[in-house]
């Protein structure tokens, strides 16, 4: 059975807090990929910022929807909620548009757990951690790879 140990890249792209939108930008292009982890000073796993998290700063400001009674406003979505899309749109640093829950698997996780998370979740890359620190990265391209006699 093929393992994430087996199948994924050891020479890991990964990206500071610190780093500027521009930079990381730059990096995904110029690198040819989709996601990248986030880590501290530590090398342990804090957010992933990936492709969509950086377009989602090109979307129109979201109105709320409100219902009004009576000259008075009340708010229909959560303003915590309006919050966050406001600051990940206005994100001049990876730490304000990464995404900080991160799924992760392990150098044991089985090819088959870890190509249904890609499929179920909508990932196309997925950090390899022993605890909390980073390992490996492994794209949609290395589970590709598995299917080549």
């Amino acid at each position: 059975m093929i393992q994430a140990k087996d199948i994924m890249q050891k020479d890991i792209i990964s990206l500071s807090p610190d780093t500027k939108i521009p930079d990381a930008v730059e990096i995904l292009l110029k690198n040819h990929i989709n996601g990248v982890p986030v880590v501290d000073t530590n090398g342990e796993i804090i957010g992933i910022l990936c492709q969509s998290d950086l377009i989602f700063q090109q979307k129109d400001i979201p109105i709320p929807p409100i219902f009004a009674i009576l000259d008075s406003i009340f708010p229909l979505s959560s303003s915590k909620s309006l919050e966050a899309q406001f600051q990940k749109m206005a994100a001049t640093k990876v730490a304000q548009a990464m995404v900080k829950k991160v799924t992760t698997v392990t150098p044991d996780t089985p090819v088959s757990g870890i190509a249904s998370l890609m499929v179920e979740k909508h990932f196309h890359t997925i950090p390899v951690a022993e605890g909390k620190k980073l390992v490996g990265i492994i794209g949609k391209e290395d589970i590709l790879k598995t299917l080549i006699p």
